[in-house]
């Protein structure tokens, strides 16, 4: 919604409040997942890169609020049952966001995929079961 940020704070105080409130949610739970990582603008929304590679990206459309490149397994699933998913995306409404174990979840498993070896996103389903 905000292309033209040049920053996550910009970016943020850009959105309607319910939108930059439930991303704020976000931003803190993955800064607190990944305190390594290096948050900047890309992409035109926000997102997370580690050694170097993609880790996860928020950002907001019209009618929902999303998180994008997540390593979403099959055990996960059930968890994201309500959710619009596809292809490693979560779409969320603000007044149902993603819980917080859930988001710091997906973000370790991104990030154990990095340190695999994995050079980027990774398609649907592409995380080994735990």
């Amino acid at each position: 919604m905000s292309p033209a940020a040049k920053d996550v704070d910009a970016y943020l105080a850009a959105l309607p409040d319910e939108q930059s409130i439930a991303l704020q949610d976000v931003r803190r739970t993955i800064k607190a997942a990944a305190p390594e990582a290096i948050e900047a603008i890309s992409y035109g929304i926000p997102g997370y890169k580690v050694k170097g590679k993609p880790l996860i990206h928020f950002g907001a459309a019209k009618n929902h609020c999303a998180l994008y490149g997540a390593a979403i397994a099959e055990s996960d699933k059930e968890e994201l049952k309500g959710y619009d998913t596809a292809k490693g995306t979560i779409r969320f409404s603000p007044d149902k966001p993603l819980p917080a174990v859930l988001v710091k979840k997906l973000v370790k498993a991104r990030i154990a995929e990095i340190e695999a070896g994995a050079s980027g996103y990774k398609k649907k389903g592409s995380r080994k079961e735990e």
